[in-house]
């Protein structure tokens, strides 16, 4: 894990374009799984019945739902980016997502971001746009390609 810290929102500006950071790992077993299926009423057998899914996917075993695996950048952004001075943070929305591999029941993720754009808010605060990539360990690809856009207020 690695984390970049600093004091104040005036401190992000020259961060612009730079790495922020890598978070710790996070495993999604199959019981996070079913519990997000549980949630969403998202019940696909891809999803929730392994024996199924080692049968008949494509996959040839169970996978996370894409929202689950999407879910966890909020988590992993925690441990990407530290602003001491900030009191609130929200996230505003994302302007791209990419499902781009399938996360395996049992498989492990993380995110590494970079700090694409910092734009000072009319009524004060910060809008950060970060284009992140929620890896999954072992794998060439990511699972999740991002760019997400936050707003912190001190």
């Amino acid at each position: 894990m690695s984390t970049t810290r600093v004091a104040a929102l005036a401190d992000l500006k020259p961060l612009e374009g730079k790495p922020l950071g890598t978070s710790s790992w996070i495993e999604v077993p199959q019981d996070r799984i079913n519990m997000f299926a549980d949630a969403t009423d998202d019940h696909q057998w891809i999803h929730v019945d392994p024996e199924r899914a080692r049968a008949e996917s494509p996959f040839g075993e169970p996978i996370a739902h894409g929202y689950l695996t999407l879910s966890l950048i909020i988590p992993m952004w925690d441990e990407v980016l530290k602003v001491d001075s900030v009191t609130t943070a929200v996230n505003y929305g994302l302007n791209k997502v990419r499902f781009t591999n399938p996360v395996p029941s049992g498989g492990r993720v993380r995110l590494n971001a970079t700090l694409k754009k910092v734009e000072d808010l009319p009524k004060g605060g910060v809008q950060l746009t970060v284009d992140g990539q929620i890896e999954l360990e072992g794998a060439e690809r990511p699972a999740v390609v991002v760019e997400a856009v936050y707003r912190f207020f001190e």
